[in-house]
């Protein structure tokens, strides 16, 4: 194997960090990190919404329905082979290292996006500004598991991973200024959304400085010195914030640290060791990533095709759609550490398919306008968007340390690349032909995908609410030591 042997450690950092009261610290994690998800919200609300404007030709791109959904397509496509790429990096390199590259990957490509002239640049910019948010995603999520106390870890999770609909809310109300032509030319407003964006992601840029590696990653890649003084700062920080001491903790792990994980070392980790967990994985995500990206990347489309709703009316819309799916993940989130993952993620897909079963019937029958067509949504990804969060938190948490952001981003690419590619470039074919029962049968499919993947869950998920990382997955060189947590 190509990594590096290092010396045998024995570690309590885990546990410690595991028995943190919540703290200033943490919410500066939260904030640091998480909010990369009110930009990814921001960035797809902001395509979705000026959908139709970027099809009239004084736009200055005039694209067809189907290229806007191609547009869609190449985002995601960016974001899966960006999450590949950047997921093996993490686990190489660091987490703070790839987590402020990606955003910078983000912030320049987003800028170019606002001064596309041609269809070519434009699914160009979309390619990388999606190639940065994947590789956010990765690097993230391994990061923001690896420092929250394995207690808090699912609310939490949750609740950044459903940040996502902030941005999108931002997104819209920002469009329906940025939209209005009598303020704004028609090939100005949308240019200006893109812009903006960077702005914010620009001072999230600014927080994220502060942020530190994870102590999980160092300790295993040989900078244990640095992992413990690291977290005696935070410990020290926790103490005089709350003024109490923290208890002693006892539990410890032995660590055989190696410098990198080759991807032989991943291969037989996901599917021989872990092939159970790697159906699971697959699972949530081909669900939830076909759903929302063949729905929310041309609910545009859809408002405008059948229900002739303005192009500048189209946030309206999506602001009540936002909300409901930001409320899923804030109020049912805890429900996910004191009930369980299992039930709750089985509950959340199965319903929020059922409801779209549902929606589409009497979306077929005519029964529906736009403004109840909305209302359904709302309902219906109020229990996705807290499914769709857990797949997150599930890809995270249920394999080793060594090569938790490269399954994370397995699969988030592979879902992705399944659900999220077709599905936008599939409901822009079927939104095309005018026909209520050819989108009828994509909601079919993305209703039988997110019922499949709860059932999935309910049959082979891992119960990993209240444990520690390390208790869920063990780490790959603790396993060959033949050490693992003590009780």
């Amino acid at each position: 194997m190509s990594e590096a042997q290092l010396e045998t450690i024995e570690t309590r950092i885990p546990g410690r960090l595991d028995r943190l009261p919540w703290s200033r610290w943490h919410w500066m994690i939260v904030v640091g990190l998480g909010t990369v998800w009110v930009l990814d919200g921001l960035e797809v609300t902001i395509v979705g919404v000026i959908a139709t404007r970027l099809t009239k030709p004084e736009s200055g791109l005039g694209l067809t329905d189907s290229q806007v959904g191609l547009a869609a397509a190449i985002y995601v496509l960016g974001a899966c082979l960006g999450a590949l790429f950047f997921g093996y990096l993490t686990d190489r390199f660091g987490r703070k290292k790839l987590f402020m590259i990606t955003l910078v990957l983000y912030l320049l490509a987003t800028v170019a996006t606002a001064f596309s002239r041609t269809a070519l640049v434009f699914y160009a910019c979309r390619f990388f500004t999606g190639a940065g948010i994947g590789g956010e995603y990765a690097a993230i999520n391994s990061a923001i598991d690896e420092l929250i106390p394995a207690r808090l870890r699912g609310r939490v999770d949750l609740m950044i991973n459903g940040s996502f609909w902030l941005g999108t809310m931002f997104g819209a109300a920002l469009a329906l200024v940025l939209l209005d032509t009598d303020r704004f030319a028609a090939d100005l407003g949308w240019r200006l959304a893109f812009g903006l964006g960077a702005i914010l992601g620009l001072g999230i840029l600014l927080v994220r400085r502060h942020v530190p590696e994870s102590p999980r990653w160092q300790f295993i890649h040989g900078h244990n010195d640095k992992a413990e003084e690291l977290v005696a700062r935070i410990e020290q920080e926790v103490e005089a914030e709350t003024g109490r001491q923290l208890e002693e903790v006892t539990d410890s792990i032995k660590i055989r640290q190696r410098k990198s994980i080759g991807f032989g070392v991943i291969a037989h980790t996901a599917f021989k060791r872990y092939p159970k967990r790697t159906v699971l994985g697959l699972s949530l995500f081909i669900g939830q990533a076909f759903l929302y990206n063949a729905v929310f990347f041309t609910q545009a489309l859809v408002l405008s095709t059948f229900f002739k709703v303005s192009d500048d009316m189209v946030p309206v819309y999506i602001i009540p759609f936002a909300f409901g799916n930001l409320l899923g993940p804030l109020l049912l989130g805890r429900l996910f550490d004191s009930v369980g993952r299992r039930p709750m993620i089985t509950l959340c897909y199965v319903t929020s398919g059922v409801l779209l079963i549902g929606t589409g019937l009497l979306f077929n029958a005519g029964a529906l306008s736009a403004t109840t067509l909305t209302a359904c949504w709302v309902v219906v990804f109020f229990f996705a968007s807290a499914g769709a969060s857990a797949a997150y938190l599930t890809g995270s948490e249920i394999f080793p340390m060594e090569t938790r952001a490269m399954a994370l981003a397995f699969f988030y690419a592979v879902g992705t690349g399944i659900g999220g590619v077709t599905g936008p470039a599939l409901f822009g074919k079927l939104v095309e032909t005018g026909k209520e029962i050819n989108v009828f049968w994509g909601y079919l499919l993305g209703a039988a995908l997110m019922i499949g993947a709860g059932v999935a869950e309910w049959l082979i998920g891992v119960e990993a609410a209240g444990k520690s990382l390390e208790d869920v997955a063990k780490p790959l060189t603790a396993e060959e030591e033949g050490a693992g947590t003590s009780a």
